[in-house]
Formats: C-alpha cells, structure tokens, sequence
C-alpha cells in the first residue's frame, strides 16, 4: 500500500512512503528488508528431492532478497540441474552464483544461470556431453536417446550462449571436452558485461538518434 504524506505531517505508514517536501513535488520510499542467503552446492549433484529448500527459497524469495549459490561441483543429475536453473530464472530474487573451485558439467550450466556471477581465483569450468544410461526394447531404446539429444541441446544453447560460441557448443554436441580456467571465465564474462552495456545503451536512444 502506497501512502502520502501532506505537508501538515501526516505519519505515514511504513513500508511504503510518499511525502510532499515542497512545490506538489513528491518523492517516493520504499522499505523492504532484505535477506541474504546462502547455500553450497558441494560434491556430485544428486536426485531432486534433496533440493526441495533451495526449490522452496528460490520461488518464494522477493525481490529484495539475496540468494548466494556457491559451487563446488563435478556435476551430476541433469534433470535435478535444470530444475535448479529454472528455479533460479524464475525467482524475483537477485541470484548470484560463486564459483569457489570447480564446476563441471552440469554445475557449470548452473553457474551461468546467476543473475550475477563471481568467480574467485584458481578455479575451473568445464563443459562436455551428457551421459547416461538406457534400458528397455531396442527401439525404445534409440527414440529415447534422440529424445534427451535434442533436450540437451536445446537446454545447452538456451543456457550457455553467448557464454559459449556456436561454434563451441557444437564441438561439445560432438563430444568435446571444454576446460577453462578463471582468467578465461573472467575475460569471457567482461566481454558480455560489455556487450550487454552496449545493447542497453543502443535502446535507449530515440527514435532517429544516431
């Protein structure tokens, strides 16, 4: 609820406020807590149903909070990741993924799913093909596996790009291990960071602004 203060004094009600200093000039306020939270995601990522409070936070933070998502992971389940990145896209919270050492494989499509992301020094990324197992009929068998191809690579190309090139991206399809180290990471994240800037700048000129 949004209140508004008149120049006699009225009190108004917290945590939104509208006062009117002088001249019908009216300035807003806003106050919200904020929360910070914190989670490790350590060792190998396991079956869904151990995440369910990070799925829980994630979906009903707001958007003052804070979520601190730090990894330490060789990857692992690749259902259970994507659900953690879809929880991630779809919080109002300002999520931040910290990569503290390693994250391999699914891990690192999470890290690149932060709304900001940090990396310290001496750490590693890398990126390579799903892998699994099948079992029933033969032909269940092979419509399967075109059925989680195409899911990893429409969910790889929606997640890591422009992080990753085309080109990149293709060479992992094919089985392609990519490594790379935190100089790299933090190059290719200035690169975007500039990008980013650029296309923000470039709308918000008028209409016929050169």
């Amino acid at each position: 609820m949004l209140n508004r203060t008149t120049p006699e004094g009225t009190e108004p009600d917290s945590p939104e406020e509208a006062t009117v200093p002088f001249n019908g000039l009216i300035r807003y306020e806003r106050q919200m807590p904020i929360h910070q939270i914190s989670y490790y995601l350590c060792g190998d990522i396991g079956e869904p149903q151990h995440y369910t409070e990070l799925f829980y936070t994630l979906r009903t933070a707001s958007e003052t909070d804070l979520i601190y998502l730090h990894l330490n992971s060789p990857g692992g389940e690749f259902d259970t990741g994507l659900q953690i990145i879809n929880n991630i896209l779809a919080s109002e919270a300002h999520v931040i993924t910290v990569l503290e050492a390693r994250a391999y494989s699914m891990a690192a499509l999470i890290f690149l799913s932060g709304d900001e992301l940090v990396i310290h020094d001496n750490c590693q990324l890398m990126f390579h093909i799903y892998s699994g197992s099948f079992a029933g009929r033969g032909n269940e068998q092979q419509a399967e596996v075109i059925a989680v191809g195409k899911w990893f690579e429409k969910a790889m190309g929606r997640i890591c790009t422009p992080f990753l090139s085309d080109a990149e991206i293709g060479k992992i399809l094919k089985g392609s291990d990519l490594w790379m180290d935190s100089d790299e990471i933090q190059r290719r994240l200035m690169r975007l960071q500039r990008a980013r800037a650029k296309s923000a700048t470039a709308r918000k000129k008028p209409d016929g602004a050169t």
